[in-house]
C-alpha cells in the first residue's frame, strides 16, 4: 500500500487530492477541539477555583499566544529540513499531556504549563495542515482550500467549547471537561501516522511551474517572482514586519484580529458570568463564536478568490468591533447581547481569516512560503498574548467592560489601516 502511494502521480488541485484533503480537514477539526478545552471553562477555573485576578488569569493565554507564535516562526523556518508529516506528528506527541495537566492542575502554574506544550502543539499542527492543503489545491483554489481548513479547525473549537460547558454543569470545572482532549489527541495522532501522506512532493511542482511561467523575472527578495532561491528567516520577516507595505498590513490585520480572540477568550466567559449568565449559557456563546467564524469561511474563502483579498479584510474588521461594542453596550441583558455580539465576531473573523492567508501566499513565491506563512501565523498569534495582556492590564486599572471597549477600538483602526494599506488586486489565475 505504501508503495502504491509513493507511485501516484503528482498532481495538483482539489478533486485531485480529495482524499488526503478531507483526511487532513478531519485532522485539522481535532487540532481545534485541542484549543476549544479552555474557550469556556479555563477562566473559571482561574478566577472560581484558584481565587485569581484577571491579570493572573490572563497569564494562560499569554503563554499560549507566544509559544504559539514563536512556533509558527520556526516551523516555518525548519519546514524545508523536515517533511510536513513529520513535523506533524511531532506536534501531535507534545499535545499529549495537556489535557491531563489542565484536568488535575493543583495550581496555575500547571495551566501555564500546558498551555506552553499546546502553543506548540497548535503552531505545529495547525500550521502543517495549513501548508499540506496549499501544497495539494494549488494556486487557483487556494482561499476555498483555507476556508475549508479554518472550518474544520474552528469547528473543533465550537464543539469543544460547548461540550465543555455542558461537562462543567454536569461534572464541575474539573477534571471531566479537560479529559475530552485527550481522545482528541490520541485520535489526531494515529490518524497523521497511519493515513497522512507528506506533501512535499506537491510544493515542488508548484515552484517548478511558477518558475517556468515567470522565468525572466528575479528580482524580488521576498520571492514573488521566478527566483528560485528561498529567501532567508530574517528577510521574510523583515518583509512582512517593516519592508512590504502590503505583507506589513496583512501582518497587523492578523495580530489585531487575534488580540480581540484574545482578550475575549480570557475577559467574556468572566465578564458574562458576572452579568448573570450561567456557565451552560456561557457555552453556548463561547460556542457561537467559532462557529460562525468556522460555517462562515465556507463561503468566505471562495468570496476571497472571487472579488480578491482586501475588501474581506476590511469588512470583517469592522464586523468586529461592532460585535464587542454590542457585548458590552447590551450587558443589562448579557446573554442576549453576548449571543449577537458572538455573532458579528465570527462572521467578521470569517471574512478575515482565509482572506489573509490566501493573501500572504499570494505575495511570496512558492518556495518562500511556508516561512511567509509563518512569519505571518507569528505576528498573527502574538496577538492572542496582546490582547491578554492589554485585557488583564485595562481591566484590572478599570474594568472589564472598558478592556472591551478598548479592542473594539483597535480592531476599527486596524480596518482603516487595512482599506489604506493593502493591495486589492484579485488572485491571478
Amino acid at each position: 500500500m505504501c508503495a502504491s502511494a509513493r507511485a501516484l502521480p503528482v498532481r495538483l488541485g482539489l478533486r485531485e487530492n480529495l482524499g488526503q484533503f478531507t483526511l487532513l480537514a478531519l485532522v485539522n477539526l481535532l487540532v481545534g477541539g485541542m484549543v476549544g478545552l479552555e474557550r469556556t471553562i479555563t477562566p473559571l477555573v482561574g478566577v472560581q477555583i484558584f481565587g485569581l485576578g484577571d491579570l493572573t488569569v490572563a497569564l494562560f493565554v499569554m503563554a499560549f499566544g507566544v509559544t504559539k507564535a514563536v512556533t509558527n516562526l520556526v516551523g516555518g523556518a525548519v519546514v524545508g529540513r523536515y517533511t510536513r508529516k513529520g513535523v506533524l506528528v511531532a506536534g501531535w506527541i507534545v499535545g499529549l499531556p495537556v489535557p491531563f495537566l489542565l484536568a488535575y492542575a493543583p495550581n496555575w502554574w500547571w495551566v501555564i504549563a500546558a498551555n506552553v506544550l499546546l502553543g506548540v502543539n497548535q503552531g505545529l499542527t495547525w500550521s502543517m495542515t495549513v501548508n499540506m492543503k496549499i501544497d495539494l489545491v494549488g494556486p487557483t483554489r487556494r482561499g476555498l482550500a483555507l476556508g475549508i481548513n479554518e472550518t474544520a479547525g474552528y469547528l473543533g473549537v465550537a464543539v469543544t467549547a460547548l461540550a465543555t460547558g455542558y461537562l462543567a454543569t454536569a461534572y464541575g470545572l474539573q477534571p471531566a471537561p479537560e479529559l475530552l482532549g485527550a481522545a482528541y489527541a490520541v485520535a489526531g495522532l494515529v490518524l497523521t501516522v497511519t493515513l497522512v501522506r507528506d506533501t512535499s512532493a506537491h510544493a515542488r511542482l508548484e515552484a517548478e511551474q511558477h518558475h517556468a511561467h515567470r522565468r525572466d523575472d528575479a528580482r524580488d527578495p521576498a520571492g514573488r517572482s521566478g527566483a528560485t532561491a528561498a529567501p532567508g528567516l530574517g528577510t521574510m520577516f523583515a518583509e512582512l514586519t517593516w519592508r512590504d507595505r502590503n505583507l506589513t498590513s496583512i501582518s497587523q490585520a492578523g495580530l489585531v484580529n487575534n488580540l480581540n480572540d484574545g482578550l475575549t477568550w480570557v475577559l467574556l466567559p468572566v465578564l458574562l458570568v458576572q452579568a448573570g449568565v450561567s456557565i451552560g449559557g456561557v457555552g453556548v456563546i463561547k460556542a457561537l463564536y467559532p462557529f460562525m467564524w468556522a460555517v462562515g469561511m465556507l463561503g468566505t474563502g471562495h468570496l476571497a478568490d472571487r472579488i480578491g483579498r482586501k475588501i474581506p479584510v476590511v469588512a470583517g474588521m469592522a464586523t468586529q468591533a461592532v460585535g464587542l461594542l454590542i457585548i458590552v453596550l447590551g450587558l443589562s441583558q448579557a446573554f442576549l447581547a453576548g449571543m449577537i455580539g458572538s455573532f458579528l465576531l465570527g462572521v467578521g473573523t470569517a471574512l478575515v481569516y482565509p482572506a489573509l492567508l490566501a493573501a500572504i501566499s499570494d505575495g511570496v513565491h512558492p518556495t518562500a512560503r511556508a516561512a511567509a506563512l509563518g512569519g505571518y501565523r507569528f505576528w498573527r498569534d502574538v496577538g492572542y498574548a496582546v490582547g491578554a495582556l492589554v485585557g488583564g492590564v485595562t481591566a484590572a486599572l478599570a474594568s472589564l467592560e472598558a478592556a472591551v471597549l478598548v479592542a473594539a477600538a483597535l480592531t476599527a483602526a486596524s480596518a482603516v489601516w487595512s482599506r489604506l494599506a493593502m493591495r486589492s488586486d484579485r488572485r491571478r489565475r
